[in-house]
């Protein structure tokens, strides 16, 4: 399938992956400051933004239509950034096809993903639906958020109930949910319930990665991710304290810093040959 994507800036490519539900637009805390030293592509997956289908679908999919994307755009080689969902596309991009694939920086996300998040009640879904509604129309009312937004399923998505962040969750989030369509929320049930696990393939990526996660993180937890880390022959950690599946939106300028403090540590994962498009 051919994808929606946005591109940014110029330079070395680097394939930023969202996660679920999600879209290109919220991986704009990533490539708002990357495309100021690199091209950045950001992609709506399949099923998700504006990327829409109605034909089921399987994960593996996506790895074809992000290969073919590269392909389009006349990329030979690339960095790939994701976040959840889109960290296990890039490993996955990158077990396939270790030739295209510079360096991999991984958010909230894991090899074996393992979660610890509580069952969800109705009164968690009630209040989510009303403090979603009411932030969308005002984004980051600090009434909401401590009257609502604390007692939603949000409470396990962040830990810093900051109005910079919800308003992340207005802009970017809440339409993004919106748009995920049930062909992909489908192809993603069927893959958990095969138990993924990729642990016993990383030491075969011989590339620099970057292994990032919150400590409070519910939905794939830290000691997911740093299993992850230990398990891949290049890596480098950094768990956040107090932040949870969000904390790119809940400590945005730590994490850009570290990733750029990472990318001045291995300038290697950006000067690999890219073909350029004729």
């Amino acid at each position: 399938m051919k994808l929606q994507v946005q591109i940014q800036g110029a330079g070395y490519p680097i394939l930023c992956l969202h996660g679920h539900p999600g879209s290109g637009d919220t991986m704009a805390v990533f490539t708002d400051f990357l495309a100021q030293k690199f091209r950045t592509l950001a992609p709506d997956l399949r099923g998700y933004g504006r990327s829409r289908t109605r034909q089921p679908f399987e994960m593996g999919d996506h790895l074809g239509d992000l290969e073919a994307l590269l392909d389009d755009q006349g990329i030979e080689r690339c960095l790939v950034l994701g976040w959840s969902l889109g960290g296990i596309l890039a490993l996955e991009l990158a077990l396939k096809q270790p030739q295209r694939v510079s360096g991999l920086i991984l958010v909230a996300t894991a090899a074996r993903p393992q979660g610890s998040h509580p069952p969800i009640t109705w009164q968690d879904n009630a209040y989510t639906a009303i403090a979603s509604l009411i932030n969308r129309v005002a984004p980051g009312w600090r009434w909401n958020i401590d009257t609502l937004g604390r007692r939603s399923l949000y409470r396990h998505l962040i830990q810093r109930h900051t109005a910079d962040t919800y308003r992340r969750l207005a802009w970017e989030a809440f339409p993004a949910y919106l748009q995920t369509s049930r062909v992909a929320q489908g192809a993603l049930s069927r893959a958990l319930q095969t138990g993924y696990n990729r642990l016993a393939s990383l030491a075969t990526l011989d590339i620099p990665c970057l292994v990032l996660c919150g400590d409070c993180d519910r939905h794939i937890t830290a000691a997911a991710s740093q299993e992850t880390a230990q398990n891949l022959s290049h890596s480098t950690l950094r768990c956040y304290p107090h932040t949870a599946h969000l904390f790119p939106w809940e400590i945005p300028h730590q994490v850009q810093q570290d990733i750029d403090h990472w990318l001045a540590q291995h300038p290697e994962v950006s000067r690999a040959k890219e073909v350029h498009q004729h």
